[in-house]
């Protein structure tokens, strides 16, 4: 995109802008030929590429996502999140450069989990953008290695171990997460099950806002603004943009409870979907909250800008101090997280299809 030669900038570009940036980007499939250990006999292949620090996650022919833990993005992320029918459902900066996307927040990179204030650190907000004389109350999560790989025609397992480190090296947590990754009709399922695990220190995570599981989508998803922000143009530079257009922003927010759009910011629920159209075609995530889990159902996180989060701890801040989590780890204690994300395409998932989901999930 950042070498086009003149005739098709002046003949072309104008006409096909809005459809780069809504459209092609959105889409991605790719052969499996050539991955040496891709099981042909299975459904789910996962590919461990060390070298690059990553582990794909092969559904048939489509690469569905990457686990991805290089230094630079502070923790480890599934990216992208792709439908069945290859749209890539969240946002490639800043790790691609693609026109029309915002460039706010660097540290919103595909789905991740982590939080904005553990033991006085903020683990949600680091990243390479951070200056070097503040990167002190800043802390990372490093993939510390694969525990368990698992391939099938059912579902894919991956099992992974981090830790969470402070700026001096020292482990505050010790992460197990579990992946499981299924189908089911127009769906791909990830379950996410993380237990973190304080040391020989207490860990407190303060009510933050900033946290817990979270999604940064495509800009299709967003919901249609207004307001002026900075955008990817055509060469992939940063550009302010001061009247927004919002063709092919189709984001719109549901709750469990019913509350809509905007106003999803800061309520609870036990699932949230966030869906609309691409390329004409149907889409939505759904963050599925689980009965076990610390606060809930979650208070929600959900921006019309693009983040899509489910907050439990965050209580305090979430209803401006009626309700005070001040969540707190005992030494060698241990808290379970548990997850499911929806990536739908094709058809309206409907409220009584993730109830359905999330009633299974419940169980589990």
């Amino acid at each position: 995109m950042k070498k086009m030669n003149s005739t098709f900038k002046t003949l072309v570009l104008p006409m096909v802008f809005l459809f780069l940036m809504l459209g092609c980007s959105n889409s991605r499939t790719k052969s499996v030929d050539n991955k040496q250990n891709k099981n042909a006999d299975s459904k789910f292949t996962l590919v461990a590429l060390p070298d690059e620090n990553r582990v794909e996650v092969w559904i048939d022919s489509l690469l569905f996502t990457s686990y991805i833990y290089p230094s630079t993005i502070a923790k480890p992320v599934l990216n992208p999140l792709t439908t069945l029918s290859g749209k890539v459902l969240t946002r490639s900066y800043p790790l691609e450069t693609i026109p029309g996307e915002r460039v706010d927040h660097p540290h919103h990179i595909g789905a991740w989990l982590n939080y904005g204030d553990v033991n006085g650190l903020d683990f949600w907000n680091n990243s390479d953008a951070i200056a070097a004389d503040v990167k002190d109350q800043y802390g990372s999560i490093f993939h510390k290695e694969i525990l368990n790989i698992e391939n099938g025609d059912e579902s894919g397992i991956l099992e992974v171990a981090c830790e969470w480190k402070a700026p001096n090296g020292s482990v505050l947590l010790e992460e197990n997460t579990k992946f499981i990754f299924s189908t089911k009709e127009n769906s791909v399922i990830i379950d996410r099950y993380t237990t973190l695990k304080a040391l020989d220190d207490e860990v407190s995570f303060k009510d933050n806002k900033e946290g817990m599981i979270g999604i940064r989508v495509a800009r299709a998803l967003e919901l249609p603004s207004d307001k002026p922000d900075i955008f990817l143009d055509v060469h992939g530079n940063p550009t302010e943009t001061k009247v927004l257009d919002n063709t092919g922003v189709t984001g719109n927010y549901l709750s469990s409870e019913g509350v809509e759009g905007d106003a999803a910011w800061g309520t609870r629920g036990r699932w949230m979907k966030l869906y609309g159209s691409m390329e004409n075609e149907k889409v939505a995530l759904v963050i599925i909250d689980h009965p076990e889990n610390t606060g809930y159902p979650t208070y929600w996180h959900a921006r019309g800008y693009g983040l899509f989060a489910a907050n439990p701890l965050g209580q305090a801040i979430f209803s401006n101090g009626k309700n005070v989590l001040g969540f707190k780890l005992a030494p060698h204690e241990e808290v379970g997280f548990k997850y499911r994300i929806i990536v739908h395409s094709a058809t309206e998932l409907s409220v009584d299809e993730i109830n359905a989901l999330a009633d299974d999930f419940s169980n589990k």
